[in-house]
């Protein structure tokens, strides 16, 4: 017989994490909790993410949430195993109403969860497995069989009634869902609502995450030389990133010479050069907390023009910067920005990226996402505990060349606090002549 279900308590966030106080800095650490000064507490951690889920789902309509996206896994559940699981939507969680996670895993993880994931109830760590992306056939009847346990689950606490919202996967788990006679709506808005706004915790993660690439960043000054390859500087910080306790380098964006404007997202095996400006950007995260950081240099010198770019791009994240604070909208950060005729573009769609925010967390695109191409149709409240990455790009007159410069924010009571501290304020020249 299925249980009453029972209504979700609203869990205020001060009942399991105090917020931040502003009066002090946000602590980075080097990684390592100790007993003689309070650092992360990672069990306050997840009853602070889970209480934040638990609110979002409350007031969305939903009976629960199943996610397949890694990022919301870890936000519900505080386990992962690691960057394999990244694309192949073989792990699930499932939360319902004042129910307690449950996480099915790949094989021998589910037992290594029992045995060393107390905060989970012991029955609800189980062994799973779908489709790995079409690799194993649905004649199989794996996906059968997941959404069976699924609807058991949803039965036994009562909301196998109600709508079920779900982030992502594979469509054969979607056919089986609702051929079990369950609606199926969009869970990652309710998710994204729950990881909007970062406890004192989370903000530590974020802040020492950025301290490491301000350490790579270092290395890269240092390395960039006439000869020096593109890609040997993404293995040079690929190597310190990992050195330093990262536990996921997603990307790192190289670019020099001719290939910066237009920005082509992507690094190669170019040569650098006298004289080349040249750009980077830092996606990797630290127990789960991403960066995106991105610097600009010239190797040995500069030109007029590009000192120029690098003048502009530095006073329109400034510009943005000066009026991040609580109450302002997206919008009105967007209007910072020039518009992308100016920047060479025919339209937004094609400029996206380059005069943009974007919320960090546990994933990389998180709330608010800001730019003239989304902002001014649906614009987002900015508010206290917030974090995001304002963005600026500008190609300087030579043709080829330009600047572009990345600020992560921490929104505070009365204004924001910049965690990138690589030095940006002034073009840089790498190893001057």
């Amino acid at each position: 017989m299925a249980k009453q279900r029972l209504e979700p308590t609203i869990v205020k966030p001060e009942d399991v994490d105090p917020r931040h106080d502003w009066t002090r800095p946000i602590p980075a650490f080097g990684g390592m909790n100790v007993d003689f000064e309070e650092r992360v507490d990672f069990r306050r951690l997840h009853r602070y993410r889970l209480g934040r889920t638990r609110n979002a789902l409350a007031v969305s309509g939903l009976g629960a949430v199943l996610t397949f996206d890694q990022h919301n896994i870890r936000y519900i559940s505080s386990t992962v195993i690691g960057e394999w699981a990244r694309d192949k939507l073989t792990r699930w969680c499932l939360l319902t109403g004042n129910g307690e996670p449950y996480v099915w895993d790949f094989g021998s993880a589910a037992k290594h969860h029992r045995l060393f994931a107390p905060w989970l109830e012991d029955d609800h760590c189980r062994a799973g497995l779908v489709g790995l992306r079409g690799a194993i056939h649905p004649k199989v009847g794996l996906f059968k069989r997941a959404a069976a346990e699924i609807y058991a689950v949803l039965k036994e606490e009562g909301v196998h009634k109600m709508p079920l919202g779900v982030d992502m996967l594979e469509l054969p788990m979607l056919f089986e869902l609702q051929a079990l006679g369950l609606e199926i709506r969009d869970a990652q808005q309710v998710m994204l609502d729950a990881r909007e706004l970062k406890s004192q915790d989370e903000l530590m993660l974020l802040n020492s995450s950025a301290s490491i690439v301000d350490g790579t960043y270092q290395k890269i000054a240092e390395a960039l030389k006439p000869g020096v390859r593109e890609s040997e500087i993404v293995a040079l910080a690929n190597y310190d990133l990992y050195s330093k306790g990262s536990d996921c380098v997603e990307a790192i964006n190289a670019i020099s010479g001719e290939r910066c404007s237009p920005h082509p997202h992507n690094f190669t095996d170019r040569l650098l050069r006298p004289g080349d400006q040249a750009f980077f950007d830092i996606i990797q995260s630290y127990m789960g907390y991403r960066t995106c950081y991105y610097r600009t240099f010239n190797v040995g010198r500069a030109t007029a023009s590009q000192r120029d770019a690098y003048k502009r791009a530095r006073e329109w994240i400034d510009a943005a910067i000066a009026i991040i604070k609580p109450g302002v909208r997206s919008d009105e950060v967007a209007n910072c920005w020039p518009t992308a005729d100016k920047i060479g573009f025919a339209d937004e769609m094609e400029a996206f990226g380059l005069e943009f925010g974007h919320g960090l967390g546990l994933g990389l695109h998180e709330r608010p996402i800001i730019s003239r191409l989304n902002s001014g149709t649906d614009p987002t409240e900015i508010k206290s505990g917030m974090v995001f990455a304002l963005e600026t790009y500008c190609p300087a007159s030579d043709g080829f060349s330009a600047a572009r410069i990345e600020e992560e924010i921490v929104v505070t009571d009365t204004g924001c606090r910049i965690i990138t501290l690589y030095p940006a304020e002034h073009l840089p020249i790498a190893n001057p002549y």
